[in-house]
């Protein structure tokens, strides 16, 4: 394990327990899906071409299970917590669900996986707990198959630069720097032992580390939606004018296999 993630998988670990509700477990288990609408939409139906997909960063699993509900023959999730692991075995061993879990720092995702994803998948709160962009994105590239599909849907980097408690959009004192390359601890880490460390990364070392790990990309889209309550006090008015959430589709070279039920042949 990288040695700077490591108290990070420490911390994912103490904070398990927050993940292990049922009410996502009964939303799956009745052909529903935790996957946003505009996942969903960019996505479209798996069934004709993804055999496998693996969720990097699959955290407790909702995400990971919901892909089996969005057409997906079987899911590999993958992550850093062994905690986090156990609580998305049992909700896979629940749904009987086609899924497998792989403990690992995802920068070190095990080379049996490789060319084996027809989709690599991940996002909400992910990669800012990255601390090498570039090595993630070439992990992405290795794992697909040829003309595989990579999608992340993730918070804006801009969100990091605004004040928390403001009503609008003030610079924040200590963080009003979008090209800020300094480490900062968790908000949540006062409540826990260990002190996680995350980096925000810009939209475009984002983008271009996917292009340099020899992806194309196919689609950037940008949302006023947030995936949680960034800016508790900000009217909705106020806060629909920037983007809170991105979302980028890529390829890797080649032609995608399409499962043969589905595609009539």
């Amino acid at each position: 394990m990288r040695t700077e993630h490591q108290n990070n998988a420490t911390w994912w670990n103490e904070t398990a327990s927050w993940y292990r509700g049922q009410n996502e477990l009964e939303l799956i288990r009745s052909g529903g899906s935790t996957l946003f609408p505009a996942e969903r939409e960019i996505l479209g139906d798996l069934t004709p071409w993804c055999r496998r997909a693996i969720h990097l960063q699959c955290s407790h699993g909702n995400d990971a299970l919901s892909l089996l509900n969005d057409g997906a023959g079987e899911v590999v999730g993958v992550d850093i917590s062994e905690k986090l692991l156990s609580v998305a075995s049992e909700k896979a061993t629940a749904l009987h669900a086609n899924a497998k879990w792989v403990l690992s720092d995802i920068l070190e995702t095990p080379h049996s996986l490789d060319a084996t994803a027809d989709l690599v998948y991940t996002g909400k709160g992910a990669i800012c707990w990255m601390m090498d962009i570039e090595e993630w994105a070439r992990v992405v590239a290795r794992l697909l198959k040829p003309g595989g599909k990579f999608f992340i849907y993730e918070g804006h980097p801009l969100d990091w630069v605004w004040s928390e408690n403001a009503d609008t959009y003030i610079l924040d004192d200590k963080y009003g720097n979008y090209f800020s390359t300094e480490f900062r601890t968790s908000l949540f880490a006062a409540k826990t032992q260990a002190k996680p460390q995350y980096r925000q990364w810009t939209l475009a070392q984002t983008v271009n580390s996917l292009i340099d790990a020899g992806l194309t990309i196919e689609r950037l889209m940008e949302y006023p939606q947030h995936f949680w309550g960034i800016h508790p006090r900000m009217p909705e008015e106020q806060s629909n004018r920037l983007p809170h959430t991105f979302a980028i589709l890529a390829r890797k070279p080649g032609q995608i296999e399409l499962n043969s039920k589905s595609s009539g042949t």
